[in-house]
């Protein structure tokens, strides 16, 4: 299923339109459509500013003192290590480009944002703990009673790392501070903030949302959206599409865009991107467009071969999917 705009529809419904326009509408929902349900475009910056970034928690932002502040590593592990906020700064850093994705975003959603972190491996701090052989899963604690887990073979094989700085700064309280786990590849459950506590078990540990009925394994879908032109703009002549695509943690091969409904599709240019763990942002110029309606979609493909598929998922239990669409109007 193609999904509408969600903020065209509740736009819609705020001044009484009871129903979403089709490309097929006539000349009085168009004109209702073009004067009370067009919305800009979204400015959306490759990196996102730490004062713009999307903040979800379940309890509360917490404030922790540093100063009386550690961490320790501990359960199924033959040497247990506790660490001070110090203790992380001296450590050999790593710094990656990360994109954080809330398994509540909507697919045209903005709960979304994409920044650099800086860091300790959590793998590093594995091996100098040596996991025994019964360890399975590594949990992480928050100081907001919070908590959630990942496989042992994650956390050791998959880039995951302990931030402390985000756009070279330290951590705002908001995003964790003093420590949060950053987990490429996962909805934003996974990466727990304000962290207290590392263990290690041997079982399957459900974390917060997961006794809640809500996915364990927390795989990023792959998503894209359109940013630019908003929904129900007019445009004229030559007009550049823009947005933005996202799968997590294999990277984006392609994005396509649709003008009629899905009936044939047409590749995008991507705009090179450093990391393979942030969003890619692409364009497409439409030239000499047809005056006329259009219902306009975009979908993706990963570099592993999964696509963005066109069924319509709501949030629970493991994020939504469907295709993002747009109408636009061609004078």
């Amino acid at each position: 299923m193609i999904i509408l705009d969600r903020r065209a529809f509740l736009r819609a419904a705020t001044v009484g339109v009871v129903s979403m326009l089709s490309p097929q509408s006539g000349s009085a929902a168009n004109l209702i459509a073009k004067k009370f349900l067009a919305l800009p475009p979204k400015k959306t910056p490759f990196i996102t500013p730490n004062n713009q970034f999307y903040i979800v928690q379940c309890c509360g932002v917490q404030k922790v003192d540093v100063n009386n502040w550690s961490l320790p590593i501990a359960g199924l592990v033959e040497k247990p290590l506790r660490l001070t906020y110090v203790d992380f700064l001296k450590r050999p850093s790593i710094e990656k480009m990360v994109t954080l994705q809330c398994i509540d975003n909507e697919v045209s959603g903005e709960l979304i944002s994409n920044a650099v972190w800086k860091g300790v491996s959590l793998a590093s701090l594995l091996q100098e703990a040596k996991p025994s052989d019964l360890a399975q899963d590594v949990i992480f604690y928050g100081a907001d009673d919070y908590s959630d887990s990942i496989p042992l073979d994650r956390a050791l094989n998959y880039d995951v790392f302990l931030a402390y700085q985000m756009n070279g700064v330290p951590l705002p309280k908001e995003h964790g501070f003093p420590l949060r786990a950053v987990v490429p590849g996962l909805y934003g459950i996974k990466n727990v903030k304000w962290l207290t506590k590392i263990e290690l078990v041997g079982r399957d540990y459900l974390g917060y949302w997961q006794k809640k009925g809500w996915t364990d394994e927390g795989t990023i879908k792959v998503k894209s959206r359109i940013d630019a032109p908003g929904p129900y703009n007019t445009i004229k002549g030559n007009t550049t599409f823009r947005g933005v695509a996202f799968s997590g943690y294999s990277g984006i091969r392609s994005v396509k865009i649709t003008f009629n409904g899905g009936q044939t599709w047409t590749p995008t240019r991507l705009l090179p991107t450093p990391s393979p763990y942030s969003w890619v942002f692409w364009e497409y110029e439409w030239k000499n467009p047809k005056p006329g309606n259009y219902q306009v979609a975009v979908k993706a493909e990963d570099k592993i071969g999964r696509s963005q598929t066109d069924f319509e998922a709501r949030p629970f239990p493991d994020g939504t999917s469907g295709l993002h669409s747009i109408v636009t109007f061609v004078d």
